[in-house]
């Protein structure tokens, strides 16, 4: 019987229904429980020391690889259309090693048609090579052989902190991901190998895998940082917390890590939308309207940009009818996240001298583009009208890209104002 069956309505594990085998796995990884306190007991301190003094933004420039799309193998050629459209030149897209010998030429012609596109792969652990090392080399040395000169970038497992997933320590996954480590140090030194993999705000995990003893390098380091529980991603956690302080404190454990880079990717992030059980990934109290997922969207990537801190944030994903841009329950239906999605890179990807402010609860993100320089305006609760926040030389555009006239009210739908240099 498969511990770890896959939901392929939400594309992800189902919750484990053995409880047996859940209690037994867990009482088995027990002792890194206790070095799992204990480092963080010890590192946390430093970390949030080190935080208070690395809140500064600074500037950034938003190149092409800032913002990347997750995609499916199973989603078909669809998804490449749809990626032209947007004109988007980053993706992510996962290969689970369980069925990778089997569907090889499938998995090849894929990555073959991302070529052309700065493409990260996910290799997703399978339950049964996680403590089968010898067999984990063996499917490693064939992906990375097979996609030797197509890509050079690969995140290490997925999500560690659920056991849905398969890991049941961190540990565990740092012996599943020096396997990885070692055949990049035998035989594909050129290859950037990308970890821990941690979801939301549990930086116990994180920290835990970026100060052990073993021997790995992240080489980048993901995190799977979503804020969907916390609504708006303006909203704070533990006091402090919001989006902008959670990457922040992330980067410091980056800066203090012995075993990493400070270059950060954040590899997933979406809201759950109402109303599409089974497909919605969560329960319908966290979902959230199609409306509030579309300015979430754009607000999110600007708080990452504002940050100056991430490399690359992935959406996750294209298409999905529970979480994705485009819902493909009946045909494909744009929804509205999509034009904000393509309006956003139209206006930022590329831009440089960016520079984030926030006052009173309004958000102002400036920037130049292209001989232009522009702003992106908005705020968490009130409104303004776009006619009295507009200089004379400004054009302005809604968060889908469309022209604005003085009508429209500047709220928590972002607006852009953009000019001439």
């Amino acid at each position: 019987m498969d511990k770890h069956p896959w939901d392929h309505h939400s594309d992800q594990p189902y919750p484990i229904r053995d409880r047996a085998y859940k209690k037994r796995m867990k009482r088995r990884h027990r002792k890194d429980l206790l070095k799992l306190v204990l480092t963080s007991l010890m590192v946390f301190p430093i970390a949030l020391l080190h935080f208070l003094f690395n809140r500064n933004t600074g500037m950034q420039r938003a190149d092409a690889s800032f913002f990347g799309l997750c995609i499916n193998l199973d989603k078909g050629e669809e998804q490449f259309r749809l990626l032209d459209e947007l004109d988007c030149q980053t993706v992510q897209f996962r290969v689970f090693l369980r069925d990778f010998t089997q569907r090889k030429d499938e998995y090849l012609a894929f990555v073959k048609r991302c070529q052309g596109r700065h493409l990260l792969i996910t290799l997703v652990q399978d339950s049964d090579c996680i403590d089968d090392h010898s067999g984990l080399r063996s499917v490693l040395e064939d992906v990375f052989a097979t996609f030797n000169g197509l890509c050079s970038e690969y995140q290490v497992g997925n999500t560690i902190n659920r056991t849905k997933w398969g890991f049941f320590s961190v540990r565990q996954y740092l012996d599943f991901y020096q396997v990885a480590q070692q055949l990049k140090d035998e035989k594909y030194p050129e290859l950037t190998l990308v970890g821990p993999s941690v979801i939301d705000f549990e930086y116990h995990y994180l920290i835990r895998a970026m100060f052990s003893l073993a021997n790995v390098h992240f080489d980048k380091v993901s995190s799977l940082l979503y804020v969907d529980r916390r609504g708006a991603p303006e909203n704070t956690q533990l006091g402090i917390f919001d989006t902008v302080n959670k990457i922040n404190l992330l980067h410091s454990i980056c800066r203090l890590s012995p075993k990493s880079s400070d270059r950060i990717l954040l590899t997933e992030v979406n809201w759950p939308l109402s109303g599409t059980a089974p497909w919605a990934p969560t329960s319908e109290t966290e979902c959230v309207s199609e409306d509030d997922y579309a300015r979430f969207l754009l607000r999110y990537h600007l708080l990452a940009l504002a940050s100056g801190k991430v490399e690359t944030v992935y959406w996750h994903q294209l298409i999905a009818p529970g979480y994705g841009l485009i819902d493909t329950r009946e045909g494909i239906r744009y929804r509205t996240a999509f034009k904000v999605y393509r309006a956003m890179l139209k206006h930022l990807g590329g831009a440089e001298q960016l520079r984030y402010s926030e006052t009173d609860g309004w958000h102002c993100l400036e920037f130049i583009q292209q001989g232009h320089k522009g702003r992106v305006l908005w705020s968490e609760q009130g409104q303004k009208s776009v006619a009295s926040l507009t200089k004379p030389d400004e054009a302005a555009f809604d968060l889908c890209g469309e022209p604005a006239d003085a009508d429209l009210q500047v709220g928590t739908d972002p607006v852009y104002l953009i000019r001439p240099v």
